[in-house]
C-alpha cells in the first residue's frame, strides 16, 4: 500500500467562510504534523502573504492557494443551463497585479450581491412578519468578514439575530430561495488568471454530493470525466482526487482519469470550521513532489 503523509491542500480561513484565523490554522497544522498545506479561500488571496510568513515561523511547507467559483455549462446537460463549479489555484505569485485586480472586482460584486440577497430576504420576512434587515445590518455583516463576503456570513448573521437556529436552516429556509447569481467568471478566464500568475488550476471535488460539483450535471463518474475531457482539459492542470466527502470509488476513478490524461492530482479536507478535520484525508507522499 502507498504510504501516506499529512498533506492538506484544501482549507478555508476566516478570510472567506472558515472559522479559524491563519495563525490558528498553522498552529493546528503543526500540532497535527501536517507537512504540506494550502489555504484556499473562496475568490480571495488576501491571507496569502500572512500564510507565507506563518509557514516560515512554524516550519510547515506552504503552497499559495485559492478556490475560484466558475460559471460552467455543457449543452449536453440541463439543456445547457449554467451551473457553478469550483477550481483550485495553486503555487501562483500572490503579488500578481492582474490576479489581484480581478479578485478585487469580484469582491466588489459580492457586496452588491449581498445587498440584493438582503432585499430578497426582506421580501420573505415581510410575508412572515419578521423585522426586515437594514443597511446597518449589512454593515454589521460586512464587519464580521475578514476577507470575501458570502452567503455563509449572511447565514451566520441570521442565526445571531435569532431568525434561524443554524447556518443550514438559514440556507434551507431562505438563502437558496433568495439567492442572486455569482460573479460570472468562466473557466478560460480562471485558467488565464492562475496560469498567468505562474500557478496551476485544479478542478475541485468533482463528485462532491453535497457541494458545488459535476454531480449537478451527472452522478455517473464516467459521464463526469467525459465532460472534463471534452470541455476542460485545455484549461486545467489537475483534478482533486482525495476529498473528505469522496467515496473510495470516486477517488479511484479520478486517480485513473488523472493518470490517463497526465493531470496533477491533489487532495484535502476542505476544512471550514469546527470540528477541525484538517489533515484527516490520507494523501500519498508523491502528491507533494508534484509541486517541487
Amino acid at each position: 500500500m502507498t504510504k501516506s503523509m499529512k498533506i492538506d491542500l484544501h482549507l478555508h480561513s476566516k478570510s472567506s467562510d472558515g472559522k479559524l484565523s491563519v495563525q490558528e490554522i498553522f498552529r493546528e497544522a503543526k500540532s497535527r504534523s501536517i507537512s504540506l498545506l494550502a489555504i484556499t479561500d473562496h475568490d480571495s488571496i488576501e491571507c496569502q502573504a500572512l500564510a507565507l510568513e506563518e509557514s516560515k515561523k512554524v516550519g510547515v511547507r506552504y503552497l499559495t492557494g485559492v478556490e475560484l467559483n466558475v460559471t460552467f455549462c455543457d449543452p449536453k446537460f440541463l439543456d445547457g443551463k449554467a451551473i457553478s463549479l469550483d477550481f483550485l489555484g495553486y503555487n501562483y505569485d500572490s503579488d500578481n497585479e492582474v490576479l489581484i485586480s480581478r479578485l478585487q472586482t469580484m469582491a466588489n460584486y459580492r457586496t452588491k450581491r449581498a445587498e440584493k440577497i438582503l432585499d430578497n430576504l426582506n421580501t420573505e420576512f415581510e410575508k412572515e412578519n419578521i423585522t426586515t434587515l437594514t443597511k446597518d445590518d449589512l454593515r454589521e455583516i460586512e464587519e464580521s468578514v475578514d476577507g470575501t463576503l458570502g452567503r455563509p456570513h449572511i447565514a451566520d448573521y441570521l442565526v445571531k439575530k435569532g431568525i434561524v437556529k443554524s447556518r443550514q436552516e438559514a440556507f434551507d429556509k431562505y438563502l437558496v430561495k433568495c439567492d442572486v447569481p455569482k460573479f460570472p467568471l468562466h473557466l478560460e478566464e480562471a485558467s488565464i488568471l492562475i496560469r498567468g500568475a505562474g500557478g496551476k488550476l485544479v478542478l475541485a471535488h468533482p463528485n462532491d454530493p453535497h457541494g458545488t460539483s459535476l454531480v449537478t450535471l451527472s452522478k455517473v463518474l464516467a459521464e463526469q470525466t467525459e465532460i472534463i475531457k471534452e470541455k476542460m482539459l485545455p484549461f486545467i492542470d489537475g483534478v482533486e482526487c482525495w476529498h473528505s466527502r469522496n467515496t473510495p470509488e470516486t477517488t479511484e476513478h479520478y486517480i485513473s482519469f488523472a493518470k490517463e490524461n497526465m493531470l496533477i492530482m491533489t487532495g484535502g479536507s476542505d476544512c471550514h470550521q469546527k470540528p477541525i478535520v484538517m489533515g484527516t484525508v490520507e494523501i500519498p507522499d508523491w502528491v507533494a513532489n508534484q509541486f517541487a
